[in-house]
C-alpha cells in the first residue's frame, strides 16, 4: 500500500507484539479522502489489522489494512528526517515504481518483521503543500528494503543480483544466499567493502572505489597524510565520466564541476547528477544503467549505496583489491614512513571506544548493519595515530549513517564536521590547532622544515633583493600569529598568499631596517623578522620571534645564508600557600583537567590554561570557598610589580575576554581559565600568580559573586576570612 501526505521531522522507532495505538500525527496518513494522524494495531488468530478509526473487530467497518500475523510481532517505523538527499532518493524510487506520481516523497510509516515488510507508507506532499492521498492495491512483501512491493506469489530477483526472492502469505523466502551489502563507507584509512570487509589503505594515493565499465562511470577517492607520515585518510572523491565533466566532492564540502559550484539544500543537476548539500555533507545521486547510486562524502567519510552492487570492480566490491585498484602513476605516493610511536595512546581505552558500537544505542541497528568492521576499522586506526581532530567520533558517525541507509534509523551522533573558515591549501588539512579548528600541515610536508627546526625558507637573494618564505600553517602551529611579525622596520610586514598560506618578507639592499657589514671582501644585508612588542602593553601573548636572514655580494653574485629561529617557552610558577585545612591550586592545559601542568612543563604564549582551586577538609553544605582576587607578576612577591589583574572582587577581568571563573562560591573548589602571556620586555620570563581566597558561610548568605553589569555586587561580609594562598 503507498500513501500520501505531508512532511515533519522526527523519527521513531519501536516493536509491537500486542494492541497497540500510536500517534502519526508527524506523518498523517490519507486513506480513501479521510486524513487520520492515529493507527491501531491489534492480532486476530492469522491476520495482523492496522486501522485508522480504531481496533479491528469482524463486526466493525472500519478503515482497516489486512496483513498476515507475523507471530504475533512487528515493527513500527515513522521517519520524518530533515534529509533532503534520502527524500530524493526516496522519489525517485516511488516515481519509478508509480508512474502517476509526480509529487515529492516527505516521510513514511513502516510495519515490518525481520524477515519481510508488511506495508511502506510512503507519504508524499502535494506541489501546493496540502496532503494527497493516492492508495494502491497493498502489497504484503517489500523486499530486502527495496523500496518497492509485490504480491503474495510473487518470485523476484534480490537487488543483488545472486538471489531469488519468493513473497508467500506469510514471508519471503529465498532460493540461494547472498552476502553482498550495498553500502561501502571509506573512513581514515579504511575501506568496508559491500560485502561488509575491511581493509585499509596504508599510502597516498588514488584508487578506484567502484567502476563500471559499461556505464562509462568511476568512483575514485584520493588518500592523504595528516599529522603522522604513516597513516592515511581519504581526503577527497572524484565522479569520473568518460563523457562529460567530472565532479569533484572536496574538504570543507567544496564542490568542484570544471569549477567551483555553490549547493544548498536544493537537488541541482550536473552532467545527469543530482547535488545537494546540508548541513552533514555533500550527497551526489545518480543512475547506472537504471539503478540508484547514491555518493556521500562529509570530509572525513565517503558512503556509497546502490541497489545492485554487481558486475563492479574497485576497492567498494573488494576491499583488498589495493594493488588493481590503485590509480596513481606517480611511484612517490606509494613510499612507506615510519613514525615514532604515539606514547600517548592507550590500546585498552581504544578498544573500548571503539567498542560501543556494540552497545545501545548503536545495537539496536546491530542486526542489520554488522559493527565489526567498523570497530576494527576504529582500533586499527586509533591503535596508530591520537584520537584528535573529532576522528574517535568519525567513526561513530560512519556507523551512524549506515545505519540511518540501511535502516533509516536516526542517531544523534550524526554532527556537521568542522569546517576551516579558510579554504585549506593542498599541503593542509582542517584540525584543531590549540583549541581553534584551523589549517594544519601534512606531516609530509612540514617533516623538511621541522626536522631543521626552520619555519620556513631558505632565503631567496635575487637582484639585491632577499626574501624569506615562511609556512603559514607552521607559524599556527607555534602559536605565531603573523599579523605580529615584521622586519626591522616595523613598517615593513610579510604578504600573506590567500591560497597557499605562504607568508614572505622581502627587502632591498637599503630599505626596511637593513644593516649592511662588511665581513673580508662580502658585503653582506641582513635584516631579520621579529615579533611587534609595543613598550605601552602590559602583557603579551604571542611567542617572541628572531629569524635572521641576510645575503651577501662580493660582486656581483649573491650568496644564500641560512636563518636561525630563537623561539620563546614560557613556564608557569606555581607556589601552594599554606591553610589550616588542606587546599591545593593546580594548573591543567585541558578543560577536563586530565593533562597537569608541572613545574617543567611547556606552556605556549596565548595557550589557554586551567587553574583548580580546591580544599580538603571544608563541609560543603556549611561553607563556600571564593576566590576574591586573583593578580599575576614578574616576581615571585605578590606585592611586586608589574602587576597584572585577572579576579577582582570575585569577577573576571572585563578588560581581557581570555578569563573565565567557573564555580566561584558554589563549593569547596572553583576554577577559572585564561590565555598565556608574559611580561614585556622582563628577562627570564616568569610569571607568578597569586590568589585570595575567603570562606563564606551558606547559610543566609549568597556566597555567588555577582558579577553581570559594569557594576559590580559585593558579596555579605558575613564570612570568616582566611589568609591569602599566594600561588
Amino acid at each position: 500500500l503507498l500513501c500520501v501526505s505531508i512532511f515533519f521531522d522526527a523519527v521513531i522507532h519501536f516493536p509491537i507484539t500486542e494492541n497497540t495505538q500510536v500517534d502519526t500525527s508527524l506523518c498523517p496518513i490519507t486513506y480513501y479522502g479521510q486524513v487520520y494522524t492515529t493507527v491501531f494495531m491489534n492480532f486476530t488468530g492469522e491476520h495482523m489489522f492496522v486501522c485508522f478509526n480504531g481496533y479491528y473487530n469482524h463486526e466493525s467497518n472500519g478503515d482497516c489494512i489486512k496483513a498476515p500475523n507475523t507471530e504475533n510481532r512487528t515493527y513500527f517505523v515513522l521517519n520524518d528526517d530533515n534529509n533532503p538527499s534520502f527524500w530524493n532518493l526516496m522519489t525517485t524510487t516511488v516515481q519509478s515504481s508509480v508512474n502517476t506520481t509526480t509529487n515529492d516523497v516527505t516521510c513514511y510509516l513502516v510495519f515490518y518483521e525481520p524477515v519481510s515488510m508488511l506495508f511502506w507508507f510512503y507519504v508524499l506532499s502535494n506541489i501546493d503543500d496540502t496532503a494527497q492521498s493516492v492508495c494502491l492495491n497493498w502489497w504484503i512483501c517489500l523486499l530486502h528494503f527495496s523500496g518497492f512491493g509485490v504480491k503474495p506469489g510473487t518470485t523476484r530477483q534480490s537487488l543483488d543480483n545472486c538471489t531469488s526472492l519468493i513473497c508467500s502469505n506469510t514471508s519471503v523466502s529465498s532460493t540461494s544466499r547472498c552476502d553482498s551489502l550495498r553500502l561501502c563507507t571509506v573512513t581514515g584509512p579504511t575501506v568496508i567493502d559491500f560485502r561488509g570487509q575491511m581493509n585499509s589503505v596504508s599510502d597516498r594515493c588514488e584508487y578506484t572505489l567502484l567502476q563500471d565499465q559499461s556505464a562509462g562511470f568511476t568512483l575514485k577517492a584520493n588518500f592523504l597524510e595528516r599529522r603522522r607520515r604513516d597513516v592515511s585518510f581519504v581526503d577527497s572523491v572524484t565522479l569520473d565520466f568518460s563523457q562529460g565533466a567530472d565532479i569533484q566532492l572536496l574538504q570543507g564540502q567544496m564542490v568542484l564541476v570544471s569549477s567551483p559550484v555553490t549547493l544548498s539544500g536544493s537537488v541541482q543537476t550536473f552532467n545527469g547528477v543530482g547535488l545537494s548539500k546540508d548541513q552533514t555533507g555533500v550527497t551526489a545521486n545518480i543512475s547506472l544503467n537504471g539503478s540508484p547510486l547514491s555518493v556521500f562524502f562529509d570530509g572525513t567519510t565517503a558512503q556509497i549505496y546502490i541497489d545492485v552492487p554487481v558486475n563492479f570492480t574497485g576497492l567498494c566490491a573488494d576491499s583488498s583489491s589495493s594493488s588493481s585498484s590503485r590509480l596513481s602513476s606517480d611511484s612517490s605516493c606509494q613510499e612507506q614512513y615510519e613514525d615514532p610511536a604515539d606514547d600517548t595512546i592507550n590500546i585498552t581505552a581504544v578498544i573500548e571506544q571503539c567498542g560501543v558500537l556494540s552497545a545501545a544505542p548503536f545495537s539496536s541497528c546491530n542486526i542489520h548493519v554488522d559493527p565489526e568492521p567498523y570497530m576494527a576499522a576504529c582500533r586499527i586506526t586509533l591503535n596508530k595515530y591520537p584520537a584528535v581532530d573529532g576522528l574517535r567520533c568519525q567513526f561513530l558517525k560512519a556507523y551512524a549513517k549506515a545505519c540511518q541507509k540501511i535502516t533509516h534509523l536516526f542517531f544523534s551522533a550524526d554532527h556537521p564536521e568542522p569546517i576551516c573558515q579558510d579554504k585549506c591549501s593542498d599541503h593542509e588539512f582542517c584540525g584543531d590547532i590549540h583549541g581553534n579548528t584551523d589549517c594544519r600541515c601534512r606531516a609530509i610536508y612540514a617533516s623538511q622544515y621541522t626536522e631543521q627546526n626552520r619555519l620556513g625558507g631558505p632565503t631567496v637573494c635575487k637582484d639585491n633583493t632577499a626574501s624569506l618564505t615562511l609556512v603559514g600553517c607552521l607559524l599556527k602551529e607555534n602559536g605565531i600569529d603573523y599579523n605580529h611579525l615584521h622586519l626591522n622596520d616595523k613598517t615593513c610586514t610579510g604578504v600573506m598568499d590567500p591560497e597557499s598560506h605562504m607568508l614572505k618578507f622581502s627587502f632591498s639592499s637599503d630599505s626596511c631596517g637593513t644593516e649592511v657589514t662588511t665581513n673580508n671582501s662580502q658585503v653582506v644585508f641582513t635584516n631579520a623578522v621579529v615579533t611587534r612588542n609595543s613598550s605601552s602593553d602590559l602583557i603579551t601573548r604571542q611567542d617572541k620571534v628572531f629569524i635572521e636572514f641576510s645575503c651577501s655580494h662580493p660582486a656581483p653574485e649573491l650568496q644564500n645564508v641560512a636563518f636561525k629561529i630563537i623561539d620563546n617557552w614560557i613556564m608557569i610558577v606555581l607556589q601552594s600557600g599554606e591553610w589550616h585545612y588542606n587546599l591545593t591550586m593546580k594548573a591543567y592545559s585541558d578543560a577536563a583537567q586530565t593533562q597537569l601542568l608541572g613545574p617543567n612543563s611547556d606552556v605556549r604564549l596565548n595557550q589557554k590554561i586551567w587553574i583548580v582551586l580546591e580544599t580538603n577538609g571544608l563541609d560543603e553544605e556549611v561553607v563556600s570557598v571564593v576566590t576574591d582576587s586573583c593578580w599575576a607578576t614578574s616576581g615571585n612577591s605578590p606585592s611586586s610589580s608589574p602587576r597584572y589583574d585577572l579576579i577582582t572582587d570575585g569577577c573576571a577581568n572585563a578588560e581581557d575576554g581570555t578569563v573565565q571563573v567557573m564555580g566561584n562560591g558554589q563549593g569547596t573548589s572553583n576554577s577559572f581559565s585564561f590565555n598565556m602571556f608574559e611580561f614585556s620586555g622582563k628577562e627570564p620570563s616568569e610569571v607568578y600568580l597569586h590568589c585570595q581566597l575567603q570562606l563564606c558561610v551558606k547559610k543566609n548568605n549568597s556566597c555567588e559573586p555577582v558579577c553581570s553589569g559594569p557594576a559590580r555586587r559585593r558579596r555579605s561580609l558575613r564570612y570568616r576570612r582566611g589568609a591569602p594562598a599566594p600561588a
